[in-house]
């Protein structure tokens, strides 16, 4: 049995069509990354609206001003000790590295630390929520409080427990801290943050069901065997353990935001895994499922905020071959790969931007994906009454057939936009009428 254990995820974007949940990590552990005016001219070209900072570099975060990307900016593990000591270290912290560019550069987020709780570091453990309070303060004292939050980004072996994902719970050394911060998550509101990988779950079990999983691709799915929930892909799995584990501490209204999360394109010649078609294929897939507003089984109809790593590959990071491929973008600011993130969403090539278009199921869709995605298009509003008993398309009275008008007509009543007709990766867009007899499916230009 797969593990879940090794998952981490973060995203945020920007434009027409951008969408608030999905952002980008922008690391500088690198010796050719181009200017940041440079930096900040690319992301107004894509829908990224979000940006994760590891440090709180000024001439980033002045590039990014007018720009309405929202930023996350932080203090490293190493200010912790004094930002803990003393309030007045976190007044000149925030004075220093925030107020001078607030509000035309859109800070939205402090990270303190990260993942300071698995350096199993006691002095450092125990200072984590002192400075995260007194960094809190700083920032309600000049009355940014309710616009800008602080929080701390963990890695997912602070779970002692992940599979199955209804069953998450935290290590039980790691409680106490975590009892603290997630409290203080909740008296003000912030995420609790962390980052999943399946890049490397599939790398400790490198079987081509487990990457299928782990890519958002067609499979067989895993099942809860506690909740008996159907998972057919890792990132949702990996989520939901950390839903499950906030609510084992009565704390599951605490938000969830995926701070890091990624593929590799190229590795080392002994890594499994590292490959641009499937960094395309995770990446893309991802930003899709998350557009669709499916949600996870545990949290369904929203998108948890994630942070994709990374904007560019980092040169100068020491480790496996993968750890310095895992950028979006080269430093010539050209594509590594298209994970459609650009202003302009690529119309499908098969498609003319003029066709009367529907939405269908793809070929070998289990019945009981077609059932889960019928049951949701279903709950959104749509009239399904068709497909009811004496309805024009209820028969055939089949999962695949009731499953084809209700994907298609829930794309039909949505925005349009590709993603709307993903269904996690279940369906597609067709030319074709796939209306019979009575049964009328209405269409759309896209």
């Amino acid at each position: 049995m797969a593990t879940f254990f090794f998952l981490s995820f973060l995203i945020f974007v920007h434009s027409s069509s951008a969408e608030p949940f999905i952002g980008v990590n922008y690391g500088q552990v690198a010796d050719n990354l181009p200017p940041p005016l440079a930096t900040a001219e690319l992301l107004k070209s894509t829908s990224i609206e979000k940006v994760r900072l590891y440090g709180a570099n000024p001439a980033i975060i002045k590039a990014l001003a007018n720009t309405e990307i929202g930023i996350v900016i932080g203090a490293t593990n190493g200010d912790i000790p004094s930002l803990a000591s003393d309030p007045n270290s976190a007044v000149q912290w925030v004075n220093a590295n925030l107020l001078p560019f607030y509000p035309d550069s859109k800070i939205i987020l402090v990270t303190v630390g990260n993942e300071v709780l698995t350096t199993n570091d006691p002095n450092l453990v125990y200072q984590l929520l002192p400075a995260m309070q007194n960094m809190q303060n700083a920032i309600n004292g000049a009355l940014l409080g309710r616009k800008i939050k602080v929080s701390t980004v963990h890695s997912m072996a602070v779970l002692g427990q992940s599979d199955p994902p209804s069953s998450g719970f935290f290590r039980p050394s790691y409680e106490p801290a975590l009892r603290g911060l997630l409290r203080f998550h909740r008296d003000n509101g912030s995420p609790f943050a962390i980052n999943p990988f399946p890049f490397f779950a599939y790398q400790s079990d490198p079987r081509p069901e487990t990457l299928a999983f782990c890519l958002f691709l067609p499979n067989a799915g895993r099942v809860d065997w506690v909740s008996g929930i159907k998972y057919m892909n890792m990132f949702d799995a990996q989520v939901d353990a950390v839903h499950s584990a906030l609510s084992d501490m009565g704390f599951k209204d605490v938000e969830i935001m995926v701070a890091e999360t990624g593929w590799p394109y190229r590795g080392d010649s002994n890594e499994v895994g590292p490959s641009i078609e499937n960094a395309k294929a995770y990446n893309g897939n991802l930003i899709a499922h998350l557009k669709s507003m499916v949600g996870t089984p545990l949290m369904p109809g929203k998108s948890v905020d994630t942070y994709l790593f990374a904007l560019y590959d980092e040169d100068l990071k020491a480790g496996p071959g993968s750890e310095r491929a895992f950028g979006l973008y080269k430093p010539d600011l050209s594509m590594t790969y298209d994970v459609g993130i650009s202003n302009s969403y690529p119309t499908p090539s098969t498609l003319k931007p003029t066709a009367t278009i529907w939405c269908v199921p793809k070929a070998g869709i289990s019945d009981a994906q077609l059932q889960s995605s019928l049951d949701y298009a279903c709950g959104q509003g749509i009239n399904c009454s068709p497909i009811q008993p004496g309805g024009a398309c209820f028969e055939p009275n089949t999962v695949a057939s009731h499953a084809a008008y209700a994907m298609n007509l829930y794309y039909q009543n949505s925005a349009k936009n590709p993603w709307n007709c993903d269904f996690s990766q279940t369906a597609t867009l067709t030319s074709q009428n796939p209306s019979y007899n009575n049964c009328i499916y209405p269409g759309g230009s896209t």
